[in-house]
């Protein structure tokens, strides 16, 4: 079965919010990646070094992940719409099923695709207006 964790979204604080969080949790980050290191054209300067994905474990399996939204690129953050339920699939037909399951009446916001980080990803909002995000990781990219 997937994963669950939470996908926190911010105005261009995302670092910031992460350290302090680092701070009372503990530990080593995950992952750390800035935007001018994607393939995403248009990103540069100031925009460049905000984060598009940051990770922290929290206790045993669990993850606190994170990302910049930037002006155009993405929702407007307000409080009460700046977070995903992210699923990690454990096989790509997993991910299938939860995506199209769970976006059933809803509004995709990135169809389930492969992507440049070496997973298959997608993003909805379901018919209750619960923003979701799943993936799965292929295993060389793992």
């Amino acid at each position: 079965m997937a994963t669950m964790n939470t996908y926190l979204n911010f105005p261009g604080n995302t670092e910031e919010v992460f350290m302090f969080y680092r701070s009372v949790f503990g530990g080593e980050f995950h992952t750390v990646q800035r935007f001018k290191d994607t393939p995403q054209a248009n990103i540069s300067g100031e925009d460049g070094e905000k984060i598009v994905h940051i990770s922290l474990p929290v206790g045993e399996g669990n993850l606190l992940m994170g990302t910049d939204v930037l002006g155009p690129i993405g929702d407007k953050i307000n409080p009460g719409n700046n977070f995903y339920i992210f699923l990690e699939a454990e096989t790509q037909e997993e991910a299938t099923k939860l995506f199209n399951g769970l976006s059933a009446g809803g509004e995709i916001i990135t169809p389930l695709a492969d992507t440049f980080w070496g997973a298959c990803y997608g993003a909805f909002r379901d018919k209750f207006n619960i923003k979701w995000m799943v993936n799965y990781t292929y295993p060389e990219h793992k």
